[in-house]
């Protein structure tokens, strides 16, 4: 009987494949205009949003879209090494041989001589004393230094927050969290009619940034709370959207009173439906 699975991709072919490829688009007489326009800066917001829709397949269980967000992520990364290789920078092996080489340090209990006999909790320890070398070669001296400030801001709070928690900057628990958070509150809503737009900026941050350590107290990620919230939202202000479409409306032929309704009756079927 014939084997009907499909045939296994040479992985280094279609790697270089791919590098051609975008040789080939970012070529200044046979290449691409809109490419060959590109630099660093106008690439990286691709790269952020190619990332968060990987996130958002793995996210929505979408297996048979994953190979092509990873793709997508994939060519982001071939694409910022092209424009290095012509500025005489760096190329895409050089990317791959400092990844495999930061795993096998930072592995050695895999690809030395320590032992791979230890818990998940001293694994995490050394490999903040293995980072922390990382960094002390980099120069980065500071316990903050390294925090990437193109993360999206929830993010890097909670990284900010982890790294001030490892020198003993952090709240014993999660009641001082709440307590801080009722305090911020208190005074945003205090003073919400007294400041300028940046002071009450600044209140709002505040508050955010506290909340994402309650996060961290809690063990949640901040940032993957707030896309599933994001995410019932949309469900439910579409089962709004859909309620009304029934009746041959839309949202802006209702009023607030009824779209309340309508999002309690698609909460509640939510629940029901497990």
């Amino acid at each position: 009987m014939a084997d009907s699975s499909p045939a296994k991709r040479d992985s280094s072919a279609e790697i270089t494949r791919l590098i051609e490829i975008m040789a080939q688009l970012r070529d200044p007489d046979k290449g691409c205009p809109w490419d060959i326009e590109q630099d660093f800066a106008s690439i990286a917001p691709y790269t952020i949003e190619e990332a968060h829709e990987v996130a958002d397949a793995i996210e929505r269980k979408a297996w048979d879209e994953l190979p092509g967000e990873l793709g997508d992520l994939l060519l982001q990364v071939v694409f910022h090494a092209q424009m290095a290789s012509e500025a005489g920078m760096f190329d895409f092996a050089d990317c791959a041989a400092a990844i495999s080489d930061k795993l096998v340090f930072r592995h050695p209990h895999v690809f030395g001589d320590e032992s791979r006999d230890k818990s998940a909790e001293q694994q995490i320890k050394d490999w903040e004393a293995i980072k922390a070398v990382e960094r002390a070669n980099k120069a980065e001296r500071g316990t903050l230094d390294g925090v990437a400030m193109g993360l999206p801001a929830l993010t890097r709070a909670l990284k900010l927050q982890n790294r001030a928690a490892r020198v003993g900057f952090d709240w014993p628990d999660a009641s001082n969290v709440l307590d801080k958070i009722t305090e911020e509150a208190a005074e945003l809503v205090e003073a919400r009619d007294e400041l300028d737009h940046d002071a009450l900026e600044e209140e709002f941050g505040d508050l955010l940034f506290v909340i994402a350590n309650l996060g961290r107290h809690l063990k949640l990620d901040p940032e993957l709370a707030l896309r599933r919230a994001n995410a019932k939202f949309t469900r439910r202000f579409q089962a709004i959207e859909a309620a009304l479409a029934d009746e041959g409306r839309r949202p802006e032929d209702s009023d607030l009173a009824e779209m309340d309704r309508l999002w309690d009756q698609a909460k509640l079927a939510e629940k029901a439906a497990g």
